[in-house]
């Protein structure tokens, strides 16, 4: 056998490094990284988490208190990472704020007795889970579930396990707080034990605030008493360290202005587009459908065309907001942030678990303008938070007694909607709060949230262009100077004066960044992503629907009726679709209404529409009225299986909507009033009755 050389040695061993090399590419090296999984790590110098167990992570970080929380909207992580701080200040707990969707529970069955597991739950709509919460919710709750040691349901696997639970619901909604509900029950079930009550806020009523403030006191108390904790007097101890970068220019291309994630920054945005990296999508078309000049009402096309993002009529679209100019400014200038709000600052965690809710390098002027609620409802426990940071004393006292007195802050800031700026502004006169740590802000100060809006168009007719239709907001309140402006509506409003040619729009004196960060919202572009929904037109379109949309409750059921005169067109057989619709004058805010009898003439006897015009006669009236003065017609569509929708105003029109239905049923069938309550309800449980409703 020859001798192999030392040049043979050299190329077998380059081919052997090349070959190895190829079959562990995607292995061992060359993974491709899911540029939005844990979007902020490499910004923020944090870590994504290694793993998905949750009592493996606590172990890691030393942590004996973890609070899971499930949000739609940001309350419940608000709530999650004020019990956090709390359990930590005031009782020395190692405390981690946990996004469910962030960790699998099959571990649970070894969370061991010297820990605690807080679950703060919100619940969505008709009774679901919030979408970070599902797998968690469908695991906890399944008949079948079995936990890594092995054990079922009958075995009691959690019985070591302690924790302590808040939901967050709306009595507006017929499956009030269920999740909150479902999930203590089925703890409780695997043998877990509870500590204190399972606490319930109610937005319906208005008390949310203050039925968690009057639930966790009793909840510290028993947890104390349990796990034999001493309470201490709790002072400020930072979650997040802020670092000015002096040396560093706002320009530099490192520093985020505004941009959601790192991809957005260098300029290459791409998909999947979602609730963590937005579409930057351009309006097509943009108009003013109230014929009033002291209200707004906006028609807009929002081009899709390229970006994967698809949509289902009566889906829902998330615009992601922008705060008013004049916000922005009242908010720096308070805390006397004015001079240097262009100044480049660093956020790091001063915690691993610690997240930071928004990229950085940044700036003090981005991070209030594209990621903080700087324009939401103050919480009386935050209040009480800056106290010590007052001015001088007579604002310090001012600011203990509105935290501690929730009747005086009742008639002082919550009924007179103002924001943290304004609350300021009012307890210390003319003097800034220069002493309030920035951190502090970051983490008393909800991160800003997309906005949902009822898609107004059909899938089947324009797939790359959805259409959506909103009220601007404005709240003026008896006896005060200022009118409380919706933060989103306003931001499109300014959107669509500048599409129509308006150079400096101000909607109501608000001015708006409407370029976008770097500019790159400039050619009149708004950020979006398309949330699914479960309000759904039937497969058949032979099937009747009835549906009940006054105001801008109407906006899913042109997508609806859209729909189904296109399905007429192209020769399909189409149920009776009948519309229930109301406003306040024909003449001012009749949306839609040419729209309407286009449709007619291609749907026919199928589409009937019902007027309620509730300012044109002598008595105000309702969709509701209407729908009883058709009581005949309803009964006999719902005995062919019609469904049944309602869209708007859940705490006064949808529960009306609710009870006559319950009244027509009972009438027209001759049965007692408890019975038609009860097939109402039962139509609910089967999705032939569906809402998409808000408070």
């Amino acid at each position: 056998m020859a001798q192999l050389d030392t040049l043979d040695i050299v190329v077998l061993a380059v081919l052997l490094a090349g070959t190895v090399a190829y079959f562990t590419k995607g292995t061992y090296w060359g993974i491709p990284k899911d540029p939005y999984a844990g979007a902020y790590a490499s910004a923020n110098g944090t870590k994504a988490a290694k793993t998905r167990n949750i009592v493996q992570k606590m172990d890691e970080s030393g942590k004996n208190c973890v609070i899971l929380y499930g949000s739609q909207t940001g309350t419940a992580e608000d709530y999650a990472s004020r019990l956090a701080k709390e359990g930590s200040s005031r009782f020395g707990l190692k405390t981690m704020v946990a996004d469910l969707e962030d960790f699998e529970y099959d571990s649970l069955d070894t969370f061991p007795d010297d820990k605690i597991a807080f679950f703060v739950l919100a619940t969505y709509g008709e009774g679901e889970p919030t979408d970070n919460a599902v797998d968690f919710y469908e695991f906890i709750t399944g008949e079948d579930v079995t936990f890594g040691q092995g054990g079922g349901v009958d075995d009691k696997p959690l019985s070591p396990m302690k924790y302590v639970a808040f939901g967050l619901g709306n009595n507006t909604y017929e499956h009030y707080n269920s999740m909150v509900r479902r999930v203590n029950a089925a703890l409780e079930k695997l043998g877990a034990k509870r500590i204190g009550e399972a606490g319930e806020g109610d937005d319906g009523a208005g008390t949310m605030e203050e039925d968690f403030l009057a639930w966790k006191e009793p909840m510290w108390s028993a947890l104390a008493t349990s796990m034999g904790l001493e309470e201490r007097e709790a002072v400020y101890e930072p979650v997040f360290g802020v670092t000015e970068k002096e040396g560093m220019s706002a320009e530099a291309d490192e520093v985020y202005l505004g941009e959601p994630n790192k991809n957005h920054l260098e300029g290459a945005s791409k998909g999947p587009y979602n609730a963590h990296n937005p579409y930057i999508a351009p309006i097509a078309e943009s108009k003013e459908i109230f014929t009033v000049k002291d209200r707004n009402c906006l028609h807009m096309e929002i081009d899709v065309s390229g970006s994967n993002l698809s949509y289902q009529t009566g889906d829902h679209i998330a615009i992601w907001p922008t705060n008013a100019g004049k916000e922005v400014d009242r908010f720096l200038n308070v805390l006397g942030l004015s001079p240097k709000r262009h100044m480049v600052i660093s956020v790091k965690g001063l915690d691993p678990t610690a997240k930071i809710p928004f990229p950085t390098p940044t700036t003090y002027d981005a991070a209030v303008r594209y990621h903080m609620e700087i324009c939401g409802p103050v919480s009386r426990q935050f209040v009480s938070t800056l106290a010590p940071f007052a001015p001088d004393e007579s604002s310090k006292g001012e600011m203990s007694r509105l935290g501690s007195d929730k009747d005086y802050f009742q008639e002082k800031i919550s009924s007179r909607y103002l924001n943290i700026a304004q609350t300021l502004e009012m307890a210390g006169g003319s003097e800034k709060w220069t002493t309030v740590p920035f951190s502090l802000l970051i983490e008393g100060v909800h991160k800003i949230q997309p906005r949902y809006y009822s898609i107004s168009s059909s899938s089947l007719v324009q797939k790359n262009k959805i259409s959506i239709t909103a009220a601007v907001e404005s709240i003026t309140i008896p006896g005060e100077p200022h009118i409380v402006k919706g933060v989103t509506t306003n931001y499109l409003l300014a959107l669509k004066q500048k599409q129509h040619g308006t150079t400096d729009p101000d909607p109501h004196g608000l001015t708006y960044d409407i370029t976008g960060p770097r500019n790159k919202y400039d050619g009149i572009h708004v950020p979006v992503h398309v949330r699914h929904s479960n309000f759904k037109l039937p497969s058949d379109p032979s099937k009747p629907i009835i549906m009940i949309g006054p105001g801008t409750g109407v906006a899913p059921f042109r997508g609806f009726v859209q729909e189904r005169a296109a399905q007429a067109k192209s020769g399909q057989q189409v149920g009776k679709t009948i519309l229930f619709y109301g406003c306040r004058k024909k003449t001012e805010d009749f949306l839609y209404q040419k729209e309407w009898e286009e449709y007619k003439e291609l749907l026919g006897d199928s589409f009937e529409l019902v007027t309620a015009f509730s300012r044109e006669g002598p008595k105000k009236v309702y969709v509701q009225h209407k729908l009883k003065e058709h009581s005949k017609q309803i009964n006999d569509l719902l005995l062919e299986r019609a469904n049944f929708y309602v869209c708007g105003d859940a705490a006064n029109m949808a529960r009306e909507v609710n009870i006559v239905l319950g009244q027509i049923v009972s009438e027209q069938r001759g049965l007692p009033e408890t019975k038609g309550e009860e097939i109402v309800k039962a139509m609910r449980s089967s999705n032939q009755y569906q809402e998409d409703v808000w408070s």
